[in-house]
Formats: C-alpha cells, structure tokens, sequence
C-alpha cells in the first residue's frame, strides 16, 4: 500500500509563505503525475498544481507566480512553496499521486490558514 504524508501545514499571516511537503513510501518516479489539491471549508476540492514525472508543471490560475510544485526525486518528496498568501488560500491541502494505470493515491490531507 502506497502512502502519502503531508506536512509544513499551519496558521500564517497575510502575505506570508509556507512550504508543503508530500513524503512517498515509494518512488514518486511510479507516479505519471502528483499534485497538489485544496479544500475550502463549503467548497469542492480543487487542482492547485501537479507535476508530471517528467517535471512539466500545471498551475490553477488563482497560485500562478505565488506557488511553485516542485520535487525532489532521491527523498521521494513532492514540495509545494506557497508566498503571498491570502486568505482566500485557507484550506486543507491534500497530495494525490496518479499512476500510470490510472490509479489514485492521497495523504490524509494538511490545514493551512492565512490570517488577514
């Protein structure tokens, strides 16, 4: 069983940066992509960025030039750099790994709250 566990989670203010980590129990080079999704209190989850395994990257329009996915093959670990953050970036922050037949794994999901 593939896990992935998050964290670097926590209460920031307005304008402040925070670093997301997503740890593999495997190889992150079995995954086609990983990304980074959120969850707003009321809201459905959404695509904040992922990076395929060849390193092309994908940006929900709202983090374009404040977040950066990147990762780090020999630790097995996904980052997600958040600055500037708003507010409006409250939300729990889950990681998905997607393997190439099309299967889905996700960690447990990080809080992060931006204070205005």
């Amino acid at each position: 069983q593939v896990q992935l566990v998050e964290s670097g989670g926590g209460l920031v203010q307005f304008g402040g940066s925070l670093r997301l980590s997503c740890a593999a129990s495997r190889s992150i080079f079995w995954f086609r992509a990983m990304g980074w999704y959120r969850q707003a209190a009321g809201k459905q989850r959404e695509l904040v960025a992922d990076i395929t395994s060849g390193g092309s990257t994908h940006y929900q329009d709202s983090v374009k030039g404040r977040f950066t996915i990147s990762r780090d093959d020999a630790k097995n670990t996904v980052y997600l750099q958040m600055n500037s953050l708003k507010p409006e970036d409250t939300a729990v922050y889950y990681c998905k790994g997607s393997t190439y037949e099309a299967s889905e794994y996700w960690g447990q999901g990080i809080q992060v709250t931006v204070s205005s």
